[in-house]
Parts: C-alpha cells; sequence; structure tokens
C-alpha cells in the first residue's frame, strides 16, 4: 500500500509537469518571433543552470567521475531532442511537428525492452495504443483522418525528419533517466545535465549563425523576458529536477503515456489565452490519451492486487 502510494504520488507529480511543459507552446511560440531558436534554448538552460548552481555547491561536496559522464550523457540528449524539435520546427508544420513528437510514446518501450531487457506490462501496452490513436486525432486539424494522413505522408522533408528524430532521441532520454537517476545523487547529476545542455546550444547558436543557416538576433521585450524566466523556472528547473527524483518511480512507458498529455495541455492553453478552437477530432483525441492512462493505471491495479493476494495465500 505504502509504495502504491508512493507511486501515486510520483505520477502526479509527472501529471502536473506535464501541465507546465504543456504552457510553453505558446510562450516559445510568441518568443522565436524575437530571438533565434538555439539561442534561446541556450539561455533557457543557462539560466536554470545558474540557479541551481549554489544548491549544488551546498548539497554536493564530490562529484563522482561517473555521475559527471552520466550527467553529460543526459544533457546531450537532451540537447539533441531541443535541436531537432526546434530546428525542425522552421521547415514543418505544427500540426505534423506536434504527431512526430508524440510517436515517443511508442519508442519508450522499445528502449525500455532493449536497453532495460524490461517488457512492459500488457495494460501498458494497450494504454499505449489508445495514446497513439489519440495523438492521431489531436494532431487531425482537417475534417477526416485520411486529410492528416495525406498532410504527414505528403513531402516527408528535412524538418520531418529532424522532427522525428528527436522523439526518438526524447524517448531514449526517458529511459536513461529511469536508469541513472537510480544510482546516482540527485543534485550532480541534475546540475551537470543543465549544464551540458546549455554549452551545447549555446555553441551550436554560434556555429549556425556562423555558417549562415541561423543568424544570431535577440530583442528584449516582454514576450521573450517572460518565455525565459517561465522556460527557465518551470519547464527547466522545476520540471526536470522532479524528472530525474520521481520518473525513477514509475516505469518508463506509464511515464511516457504521462508525457503525452502535453499536447492536451498546450490545446488547453492555446483555448483559454489565444482563443484557438478545438476540434471534435482534438476533443476525441484527447479523451482517448485520458482512457489510455486510466486503462494502464486499471491493469496495473488489478494486477498488484492479485500478486499481493498471492502472495498472503
Amino acid at each position: 500500500m505504502i509504495n502504491r502510494l508512493k507511486e501515486l504520488k510520483a505520477e502526479a507529480i509527472l501529471f502536473l509537469m506535464t501541465i507546465i511543459w504543456g504552457g510553453t507552446f505558446i510562450l516559445t511560440k510568441n518568443a522565436l518571433n524575437d530571438i533565434s531558436s538555439m539561442l534561446y534554448v541556450g539561455i533557457r538552460f543557462s539560466i536554470a543552470a545558474s540557479v541551481l548552481l549554489p544548491l549544488v555547491f551546498h548539497f554536493e561536496k564530490k562529484i563522482e567521475k561517473k555521475a559527471l559522464w552520466h550527467g553529460m550523457i543526459l544533457g546531450f540528449f537532451l540537447y539533441l531532442g531541443f535541436f531537432g524539435q526546434t530546428y525542425g520546427l522552421r521547415f514543418t508544420s505544427a500540426t505534423k511537428s506536434g504527431f512526430l513528437t508524440g510517436t515517443l510514446v511508442v519508442f519508450i518501450p522499445i528502449f525500455a525492452i532493449f536497453i532495460k531487457k524490461k517488457y512492459p506490462s500488457i495494460g501498458a501496452i494497450i494504454g499505449t495504443v489508445i495514446v497513439f490513436i489519440g495523438i492521431i486525432f489531436l494532431s487531425t486539424s482537417g475534417n477526416s483522418l485520411a486529410s492528416f494522413f495525406e498532410e504527414v505522408g505528403r513531402d516527408f522533408n528535412f524538418g520531418d525528419q529532424l522532427t522525428l528524430l528527436a522523439a526518438i532521441i526524447f524517448a531514449l532520454h526517458v529511459v536513461l533517466i529511469d536508469i541513472y537517476s537510480s544510482i546516482h545523487k540527485f543534485w550532480s547529476l541534475f546540475f551537470i545535465q543543465l549544464t551540458t545542455t546549455a554549452i551545447l546550444s549555446l555553441i551550436t547558436a554560434f556555429v549556425l549563425s556562423v555558417t549562415r543557416i541561423e543568424l544570431l538576433y535577440i530583442n528584449i521585450n516582454f514576450d521573450v523576458v517572460t518565455a525565459l524566466l517561465y522556460t527557465a523556472l518551470l519547464a527547466t528547473l522545476f520540471n526536470i529536477g522532479m524528472q530525474l527524483k520521481y520518473q525513477k518511480v514509475v516505469t518508463p512507458t506509464k511515464a511516457g503515456i504521462i508525457y503525452s498529455f502535453e499536447p492536451v495541455f498546450a490545446g488547453v492553453f492555446a483555448f483559454f489565452l489565444l482563443n484557438e478552437k478545438i476540434s471534435n477530432f482534438g476533443l476525441l483525441g484527447s479523451v482517448l490519451i485520458f482512457i489510455g492512462l486510466i486503462t494502464t493505471e486499471v491493469y496495473d491495479s488489478i494486477r498488484k492486487s492479485k500478486r499481493e493476494r498471492t502472495d498472503k495465500s
């Protein structure tokens, strides 16, 4: 019972993180009109790492070499994911980007099988399939599913490839967090990951500018400052910290299902802040994603109850 309450607490925190991530879409979309993409990512993670630095000095007296290495690996994959998703959005539509990013829910159990040698439960598999179908409906902006698949399949360009690669990398990142957060101290792994992502993003911003692929530019205004503070302090500092601390309590597959609510909350924020309408397909997709999560929860609860009764007998 205690373990189940601990797991429910972790799931609730991951759910809160997803709400916060959902709010980044509107803020980032507005901010990128006045700041280059990788410079935005670099500053975002630099602010988060700078705020965290005093806490690291206070709680960590020594950083182990292995923790340093694993933190850099996490930061590297996090950087690659953000680069693919952010830069890829320059060449593809928001609809295709949302759908392709959402496919991480499919890749997470695959990486869990090959890396952790851990197979997801039947309930998690069923829930993942339902969630993936929900993502398809949620991403459908037209009047039919056929029009959506036609849009996705037509002109699968460089931006689409980058976005799909980002989804695969984010899925790998989720599984690696599940592994590394269980064997290393929290503060060192947290700080090294943020710092690595910040440094690589700033270097990339400079390289893209030198090669004339994306010029460095920033116009400091209310939208840029608000977006940077929100994403740095909440979506990065709070969320990644909670991810390292609590994701290890649940399975990577279930974590991926919870993270799939991000586009749902992004749509909710857009509805209230930008007066964007939610289509009937979008509503159905949101319901299916919720059903997928509930399916996994119910199946896991039944399975654990049976196991407890078997142990007692």
